[in-house]
């Protein structure tokens, strides 16, 4: 049985609002357990005490998986115990297995509103209402409450690497924590910082585009380069793709193989979701072979 004032036994009947509508305003962390579980015997009090000792900072809710089969299936718990973290009403993260209380400090540590993360969330607002000015503020508010709010640190970097700024970009993406700085989204803005930063001694456009006509072997091919990111800074992704893969096909050896590499790095700017990213893995992929 759940004991504590942030530990509470949870059923079908329950479920709605002591899971999912409390995890709208808190995180909720809820144990599958059963009495013959001896794992679960074992995990039960570490996570109970964790609760009581960040006071309120979670809802550990308790459901017993024998008594509710309907919830175990629907969140297919297929061996126990098995700890689900909600917010805002889903799955964010799980594990299964009773680890040991560092791991589960640490579990708890990613879902756990951190110092600063209500000025992070207003600059957020600020920025969908299009008022940068706002969002800056915002954000760096937030990290004065806390310096180490990765997610702070992020969205301020995208704020400044859309406003040209790439060198203070770059001082706030080496303030991420190790962990946190290997994200995808985190490469993604870094290749952005890189990109600018091998544009910075370019010569001027008209002197890019004559090499790209009049030149050959290595002097055109860091034309090709320098075009294709000139593009991309721009906006214009077909056109920076398009001259990469041309790249590719004339100039494969050049700087290691910089081409094929700067087009990874760019259909990870891009994201999965993109259409052009597809398309564009496919012409790589002909190219190459």
């Amino acid at each position: 049985m759940a004991s504590g004032s942030h530990v509470m036994d949870v059923n079908l009947g329950n479920f709605r609002e002591a899971v999912e509508a409390e995890s709208f305003r808190r995180p909720v962390v809820v144990d599958f357990w059963a009495p013959w579980c001896g794992p679960c015997r074992a995990l039960g009090p570490v996570l109970e005490r964790l609760a009581e000792e960040m006071q309120g900072g979670f809802l550990l809710a308790k459901i017993n998986s024998d008594e509710n089969p309907e919830l175990s299936r629907q969140y297919s718990v297929r061996g126990i115990p098995a700890v689900k973290a909600f917010l805002d009403g889903k799955v964010v993260d799980e594990f299964t297995g009773a680890l040991p209380e560092s791991a589960i400090r640490q579990f708890l540590d990613k879902i756990l509103p951190k110092a600063g993360d209500e000025q992070r969330k207003a600059g957020l607002e600020a920025l969908a209402r299009g008022d940068t000015a706002a969002a800056e503020k915002a954000f760096r508010l937030a990290l004065e409450q806390n310096p180490r709010n990765d997610e702070a640190h992020l969205e301020l970097a995208r704020l400044l690497i859309a406003r040209g700024e790439h060198d203070a970009a770059e001082a706030e993406l080496a303030a991420l924590s190790p962990a946190f700085s290997v994200r995808e989204e985190v490469e993604a803005l870094r290749a952005l910082v890189e990109f600018a930063s091998d544009l910075r001694d370019a010569p001027p456009s008209a002197e890019i585009l004559r090499q790209l006509q009049e030149s050959s072997g290595d002097e055109q091919a860091q034309a090709m380069y320098q075009h294709a990111l000139s593009e991309l800074l721009q906006g214009h992704e077909q056109a920076a793709l398009d001259q990469l893969i041309e790249m590719v096909q004339r100039h494969r050896k050049y700087r290691d193989d910089l081409a094929r590499k700067t087009l990874l790095k760019i259909f990870l700017v891009l994201g999965k979701e993109h259409p052009l990213v597809n398309e564009y893995r496919s012409k790589l992929a002909r190219a190459l072979y």
